[in-house]
């Protein structure tokens, strides 16, 4: 395969220079729903690919294995532009698997509006349901695809009524599939217009038609319609196309439109759709901004003329050009040959630090899958690919070095499967850090974690298919890796007061060591760490010495008593002890305090603790029971549960971290994918006996 700066058989277009003729749009929906098909007979469609393959990563199907292809595309973020009407539609595939939200936020934030594709056969699942909350929080206009017709379970009318339970009210057919004899899908007929395309019988649309009217007229600019219509007046047919975009960017309605991508049925009338029914960027906010002179947070209108803020949504690796990254331009113009500073806003914890770097933009490409077509120019609210910025990751912001700006990060789920992963030797630890580097700054979604206390390379993934991707793309670039169990880092604590003798007295010669003291330890609440107390009398050892008792003692409870696990929630206190004038030294009587801990804890006995996590479950009312048994067998103590919203509750329990390292497997197998939970450390209790 040659380089993937072209891509055979595509045609090439003029970038757009006035954002009102641009439309990008996120396909959203399950695995097996077939965005990625509709997405591919659109591309066809519309001449953008040539009709004998499909051009998916960049390459032709013949070129590689389809089904390795299928695999690759199903868990990655693409876009595609389609030219339908002078209009251009960046369309944006999102990976079906809910373990890759972290690409559908990408989306969602390349995107003005969201399209749903749901399988005619299928209906809507849970995890579909969940999207489409999220995209309703943010306001983010929705419509719908009623997907593969072909299929000999399609139901269209069946699965619209689950599309209108799932979604609510607002969601209305723009067109009803016809049958033909045969009883397959063979034409449209629009619920506005009653025209049909494509042969079948006609059939009954005025209860659908006066729902869709008057959906449109509530969101209208013209308040004078509803009381026209109200009245019996017949409405302009091109008056209420005209307010229809108006009311599916308000998010009152939400059209619904029957495609099939193997027949080309409804093609036609979904490319309409998209133009006339969602907003250009000009119609969506971009986000909030910031400067580093302080002003902010305010937002950028799309204005081409504009300063540059553009967004890293999306970043790969080829093999031919390098670091590949995907950018929503929200205001300004990108050009080529020119300067732009990147600027990252810092996820410390997930491995990405702050760094503001300029660099240079050599060229500019219209990305279709991960294949390149070279642009003159990226305007506001249009998509482009830039390859080898070195220091740019996703969720980086694009400006001008002149006045740099920091576009607000959008939000990212918690990664919460933890997978250890260790080099197979040392020859494959450098090639493991580089590969590493390279997810971390491609996938922000991923944290890389570096635990002090079991000294274990953890990365906290989204999910069983998240981390088999991380540790497959670990492998194919080079480093052969192994997983192991994740460990939990462990406390202890005295079971009982006890009092502990350090004698530490040596005379080989020369300066000799001379160090006794005799402590009190008592175990402490939870959570009060260790506190040192001093109750000696008499000067039984010198004030200099008193410190290096206690240094003693705190560096014995750091490294610990068994299996190097750290001492917590300790009072300690020094009562007595003997010092000599020349050979008493601090180090010394750090040795006698350590040695009088060890003493102590022979006597009280080790009470082995485990961090405590407070959970918290979003779960839907009908898999509470199976929830909370599941908690119970995780010796979780339910501390409470609340109503979230109609039909979902919040558990709120108190679980063994140890309990939880696949919790977001098994979570998600109980509640057939719908529930979602978070986590954070509470205390340490007693682990059983």
């Amino acid at each position: 395969m040659g380089s993937k700066q072209s891509v055979p058989g595509v045609q090439a277009a003029p970038a757009p220079t006035d954002p009102a003729t641009i439309r990008n749009v996120v396909l959203v929906g399950p695995s097996g729903a077939g965005k990625t098909t509709l997405v591919e007979a659109l591309l066809t469609a519309t001449g953008t690919i040539p009709r004998n393959g499909s051009v998916v990563e960049g390459t032709t199907v013949c070129d590689h294995d389809s089904a390795a292809i299928e695999q690759q595309r199903s868990v990655a973020l693409s876009a595609a532009p389609v030219r339908h009407d002078d209009h251009k539609i960046n369309l944006i595939d999102t990976p079906g698997y809910a373990d890759f939200v972290g690409e559908l936020r990408a989306g969602l934030r390349a995107a003005d509006a969201a399209l749903f594709v749901v399988a005619a056969a299928e209906g809507v699942d849970a995890a579909t349901r969940a999207i489409w909350h999220e995209c309703a929080q943010v306001d983010m206009p929705r419509a719908v695809v009623l997907s593969r017709l072909d299929q000999h379970r399609a139901d269209p009318d069946t699965a619209l009524e689950s599309c209108r339970e799932a979604f609510g009210a607002g969601v209305l057919p723009l067109h009803l599939p016809l049958r033909g004899a045969d009883g397959t899908f063979t034409g449209l007929m629009g619920v506005l217009t009653g025209t049909t395309s494509g042969t079948g019988s006609p059939r009954e649309r005025e209860r659908e038609r006066a729902e869709l009217i008057e959906a449109i007229i509530a969101e209208s600019e013209d308040e004078s319609l509803m009381d026209r219509y109200v009245a019996g007046e017949r409405i302009e047919e091109a008056t209420l196309i005209r307010d229809l975009e108006t009311a599916v960017s308000r998010g009152g309605l939400h059209p619904v439109l029957p495609v099939c991508a193997a027949t080309e049925l409804g093609l036609p009338e979904l490319l309409d759709g998209l133009i006339r029914g969602f907003p250009s960027p000009l119609e969506h906010p971009a986000p909030e901004f910031t400067d580093p002179r302080g002003r902010g947070p305010r937002r950028l209108d799309p204005d081409p003329a504009g300063p540059l803020a553009a967004e890293v949504v999306h970043t790969s690796v080829d093999s031919y050009v390098g670091r590949v990254s995907l950018a929503r331009v929200f205001s300004g113009t990108l050009l080529p040959e020119r300067a732009v500073h990147v600027s990252g806003h810092g996820m410390a914890e997930r491995g990405h630090p702050d760094h503001d770097e300029d660099e240079r933009v050599a060229h500019l490409y219209s990305p279709l899958g991960s294949g390149l077509r070279e642009v003159s120019r990226c305007v506001a609210g249009d998509l482009c690919a830039l390859t080898k910025l070195g220091s740019a990751e996703t969720g980086d912001t694009l400006s001008d070095p002149a006045a740099p700006l920091l576009l607000s990060p959008w939000p990212m789920p918690e990664p919460l499967l933890p997978i250890a992963v260790v080099a197979h030797n040392r020859s494959d630890e450098e090639a493991l850090a580089r590969n590493l580097n390279r997810l971390i700054a491609a996938d922000p979604s991923l944290r890389l974690e570096k635990d002090s206390e079991t000294h274990q390379l953890v990365l906290w993934c989204m999910g069983e298919a998240h981390a088999d991707v991380v540790l497959q793309r670990l492998r194919e670039g080079g480093a052969e890796v192994d997983t192991e169990p994740v460990r939990v880092a462990l406390r202890q604590t005295f079971g009982q007061a006890a009092k502990g003798h350090g004698k530490h007295v040596k005379q080989s010669g020369g300066h000799g060591q001379y160090a006794v003291c005799d402590i009190e330890v008592e175990p402490a609440p939870r959570g009060t760490g260790v506190e040192f107390a001093d109750r000696v009398v008499g000067g039984a050892i010198p004030k200099q010495f008193i410190t290096s008792v206690e240094k003693g003692v705190r560096a014995q409870v750091e490294r610990g008593l068994e299996d190097g696990v750290p001492l917590v929630d300790l009072k300690v206190t020094l009562v007595d002890g003997k010092a000599h004038s020349v050979d008493s030294s601090d180090a010394a009587f750090q040795t006698a305090g350590a040695l009088a801990l060890r003493a102590a804890a022979e006597q009280a006995g080790l009470v082995t603790l485990e961090p405590m996590d407070a959970v918290a479950v979003f779960i839907p009312d009908e898999h509470l029971g199976v929830v909370l048994g599941d908690l119970s067998s995780r010796r979780g103590k339910v501390v409470g549960t609340e109503p979230d919203e109609a039909g979902w509750t919040v558990v709120r329990a108190h679980v063994p971290s140890s309990e939880l390292v696949r919790y977001s497997i098994n979570i998600r197998s109980l509640s057939s994918g719908s529930a979602t939970f978070t986590r954070h450390f509470e205390r340490y209790d007693p682990m059983p006996t």
